[in-house]
């Protein structure tokens, strides 16, 4: 059996990892949206949202309060979420940094977008998904 290693971080980057695993799941990040979008939801409207089950949605929450994206109130018996602010504005301060150390080549740029694959007559139903420029010359008997 190996040794666990336990690396220690600075509190910044522990914070960072948190928030970035919570928001690994896309239904996470679907309900952080819709709480940014209108702050002050119940886990109820979430899933009248959401097409899960409430129990799933109360999952996802509870990771997104582990991670103390939301804040969580209490009215009687309903439990009001409500995002963060604080945590969002470190995980946009560290995202902004480090893209911006980033460099693109104007070269890469333009391939980001770009397909590497001929579209074959049995696919091509899948064409109308694919980007079009108006610059490349398509092979049209592929097509």
């Amino acid at each position: 059996m190996g040794v666990a290693k336990n690396l220690k971080f600075d509190i910044e980057t522990e914070v960072i990892g948190k928030i970035c695993k919570a928001l690994g799941h896309p239904v996470r990040i679907q309900i952080m949206t819709l709480l940014w979008k209108r702050d002050n939801r119940t886990c109820g409207e979430i899933v009248e949202l959401i097409p899960l089950a409430q129990s799933t949605i109360s999952k996802h929450l509870l990771e997104l309060k582990k991670a103390n994206l939301v804040n969580v109130k209490y009215e009687g018996k309903k439990t009001i979420y409500s995002i963060e602010a604080d945590n969002i504005e470190i995980l946009k301060k560290y995202a902004s940094n480090y893209l911006s150390t980033i460099k693109i080549s104007e070269q890469d740029k333009s391939t980001v977008l770009t397909t590497r694959y001929k579209i074959r007559a049995r696919n091509s139903h899948l064409k109308q998904y694919n980007y079009q420029f108006p610059d490349k010359k398509m092979n049209r008997e592929a097509v």
